[in-house]
């Protein structure tokens, strides 16, 4: 059964959440029991990168950019919404390597249809989580496009952890989960984000990625594999 039509409004409207989230976005990074696993993820993520070229999904206010370009050979990182890119470039990064442009997560558009890919490596961070059931794997197929055959591609997301999580307060028809998130200035917001398992994410993978390397840490999970 399809999402309903205010579903759809939702899920629209969520760049302008965020836009409008731009400047307190990181605060959610601030939790002290997180810090193990942001500084592993950290860590990891220079490793994965190392001497690559990458295309960044809904990069946001860049906040994995520090550690993730660290070692790259070149960094492109794209949102829909310049009000967080605006953040993403206040950090320090080498801008010589590291560059930004606007496009959409569904549609980059960043290499034309018969094009060969400058990229190797393809990385999203906290955006499946928000992309609806019925165009996951969709989503998947438009990342790998843009990337070379055998590119690395590197997914982190929150898991949903009890008593720490925002909780998910209903479900629609499609059986994606909503939050409702309050900004600074007092405005809620019903958010889509949805919590998919290891099982889950080989299903969609299947025949679109190969050597999948699942692990979960306290409050994420990291998914890394190449493409076909």
């Amino acid at each position: 059964m399809p999402s309903s039509d205010a579903d759809i409004s939702r899920h629209q409207h969520m760049p302008r959440y965020y836009a409008q989230r731009a400047k307190e976005y990181e605060r959610v990074f601030d939790k002290p029991h997180r810090q193990p696993d942001l500084a592993r993820l950290k860590l990891w993520l220079t490793e994965q990168f190392s001497g690559r070229h990458v295309l960044e999904i809904a990069t946001g206010t860049g906040y994995w950019l520090p550690a993730a370009t660290a070692q790259a050979l070149s960094w492109l990182g794209t949102d829909i919404n310049p009000e967080v890119l605006d953040e993403a470039r206040a950090k320090a990064l080498d801008f010589n390597k590291v560059t930004f442009r606007l496009a959409d997560a569904y549609a980059p558009g960043i290499v034309a249809n018969g094009e060969a890919s400058p990229f190797d490596a393809g990385f999203a961070g906290l955006w499946f989580s928000h992309v609806p059931m019925s165009r996951q794997r969709e989503w998947l197929q438009g990342l790998h496009s843009q990337l070379q055959p055998g590119a690395r591609v590197v997914l982190i997301e929150n898991r949903y952890v009890e008593g720490d999580s925002t909780p998910v307060h209903r479900f629609d028809a499609e059986g994606n989960g909503y939050q409702l998130r309050r900004l600074s200035d007092g405005s809620e917001h019903e958010v889509m984000k949805n919590f998919p398992s290891e099982a889950r994410m080989q299903e969609l993978l299947a025949g679109l990625g190969q050597d999948l390397i699942w692990r979960e840490l306290d409050y994420f999970w990291t998914l890394s594999y190449r493409t076909v």
